[in-house]
């Protein structure tokens, strides 16, 4: 504590200086294409982005690390995973990048026009004392999506997926914001189904309007998931959040959609209240929150449980995440007449813990661990419930070793662990990978990557070969990959070998309006699947 005082007095001291080296500006990306091992993200350009920076994933609102950039081109960064979420093309990837130079020069003109001022003591107070005025700023993206399959042993098939993102903040000058993405996706022969009920292709993920009292009191009315309490999922219904730093509280009363369609459901209500720490400064981060959430099932209680949530980078070059849910509403069964017992009594449903840290500037790690009891429900399951109450707490590890050994030269190695009772056979991964960016003569980036994999039902290998570069810079990037897999299936002891092919073109027609086309090619013995992907994304 007392180096970090004597920090935060040099940090004011340096003043200027120190604020032209630390400024950050968020620079958004899209993945373009996306491999077992690997993630490709164009953005608009990566001046300002090194091999080693963090790219960060928006979950409910909040920037959550997600990518590790091993290399890069002029538009495009090739990346590793270092977080469970699945990614897809289109999803939207974000870059905290410095620009000290404008900073510096902004700063510079700012003292200038200071001096240049003959303004009194008075006036400067009167000024500072004046309101923030609030801008409108709406952003946002349109999407179409086309995802093609043919075969030579099955009918051809077509799916379709229209998306909408829309941020409105201070719609008019106001108060008043929104926040919404819908998504409408339907397949070529099964229209009947979207005839019958809508909800099977349309989804809505956000539909939300947002009042701010002020800096520290807001009100949100609609769908929204918070990002305060992520495990709860959307919430339909108010939610309303007070801060005083550095404490926040918030508290929500509403419905979960409903679990088969994600429509509106007025008999899963849901409430619940949270309270969080933040402390924030330029090199030291660290969140803390705990919330109590209740859900019920036509009035019957359905799950009711504490949440507990912590983030820190309190040590250089370490960063850390947990998460615990506590469930305080349990039924056992009566081995005897088998009835059902209600117990209150504290039971560990999940534990999630991760650490990342960079050893030295060549070298990373991060290590997770998990273990997690099925989520029981029990109003909405009570049909399977003595089902559900028999399957085991699955646990399980995950390692992750990057070292770079030259500029543009990268290995790496992802292995993970996972065990439950309830599976005959442990799971285990592991992959290796190689990175090479700007192969001479072509200018390339050139990935060697194997898996090895055992399940309870499968083992295998999956070895991938992979070749991508600006073809037309800040336009046009390219790349190819081959895959070859062979699978052992454990019960009946058949084995499937796959051959594929893989392509994928990312068209930067204009500032705003890309387009990105995907094939992949899977080669049987006896069957042959084709699959293309076309992306039309304009953002506005």
């Amino acid at each position: 504590m007392r180096y970090f005082l004597i920090f935060f007095l040099i940090f004011n001291l340096l003043g200027i200086k120190l604020k032209g080296q630390t400024r950050e500006e968020i620079n958004g990306g899209v993945v373009s294409y996306v491999t077992k091992q690997n993630v490709y993200i164009k953005f608009p350009s990566t001046e300002f982005i090194s091999l080693g920076d963090t790219l960060f994933l928006e979950q409910n609102s909040k920037l959550t690390p997600a990518l590790v950039v091993k290399s890069l081109s002029s538009i495009s960064c090739f990346c590793s995973s270092i977080s469970d979420y699945q990614f897809s093309i289109g999803d939207g990837v974000f870059a905290k990048v410095k620009n000290v130079q404008s900073s510096v020069k902004n700063e510079a003109k700012r003292i200038e026009s200071k001096k240049s001022r003959d303004l009194t003591k008075d006036s400067l107070l009167a000024e500072k004392d004046l309101p923030k005025k609030i801008k409108q700023d709406i952003s946002g993206r349109m999407a179409v999506s086309s995802y093609s399959n043919f075969s030579n042993t099955s009918e051809f098939s077509q799916r379709m997926r229209y998306t909408l993102s829309l941020n409105a903040a201070n719609i008019n000058s106001s108060k008043f914001s929104m926040n919404t993405y819908i998504s409408f996706a339907h397949k070529n022969n099964e229209w009947s189904e979207i005839q019958d009920n809508i909800y099977h292709g349309l989804k809505v993920y956000s539909l939300a309007m947002n009042y701010a009292f002020n800096e520290n009191n807001s009100l949100w009315l609609g769908r929204k998931i918070n990002p305060r309490l992520s495990s709860v999922g959307a919430i339909d219904g108010i939610q309303y959040e007070t801060k005083f730093k550095p404490f926040h509280v918030g508290v929500f009363a509403g419905t979960r959609p409903d679990y088969m369609d994600y429509s509106f459901n007025s008999n899963l209500l849901q409430y619940g209240a949270y309270l969080g720490h933040e402390y924030n400064t330029s090199k030291v981060n660290m969140q803390s929150s705990v919330a109590f959430i209740e859900q019920t099932n036509q009035g019957n209680t359905d799950r009711r449980y504490i949440y507990f949530q912590h983030s820190n980078s309190l040590i250089p070059n370490l960063y850390f995440f947990g998460s615990v849910d506590l469930d305080f509403y349990n039924q056992s069964i009566n081995a005897v007449d088998s009835s059902f017992t209600q117990d209150h009594t504290p039971k560990l449903s999940s534990l999630y813990l991760s650490v990342r840290y960079r050893m030295f500037k060549k070298l990373s790690m991060s290590v997770s661990y998990s273990t997690r009891q099925t989520i029981i429900y029990y109003e909405t399951y009570k049909d399977i419930l003595e089902r559900l109450l028999e399957a085991g707490t699955q646990q399980g590890y995950r390692v992750n070793i990057n070292y770079r050994l030259l500029t543009n030269f990268s290995i790496g190695v992802n292995s993970g662990y996972r065990f439950s009772k309830s599976d005959p056979n442990d799971s285990k991964n592991l992959i290796a990978y190689m990175n090479y960016n700007n192969v001479p003569w072509i200018n390339s980036l050139f990935t060697v990557s194997a898996t090895f994999l055992q399940t309870a039902y499968v083992s295998g290998n999956i070895y991938s070969l992979g070749l991508s570069r600006d073809i037309i810079p800040g336009k046009l990037y390219g790349g190819i990959n081959y895959r070859y897999i062979d699978y052992t299936f454990q019960y009946d002891i058949s084995t499937l070998t796959q051959n594929m092919a893989e392509m994928n073109l990312n068209w930067r027609m204009s500032k705003k309006l890309s387009c990105s086309l995907n094939y992949e090619g899977t080669f049987e013995k006896d069957r042959n699947t084709d699959r293309i992907y076309i992306n039309l994304t304009q953002r506005f």
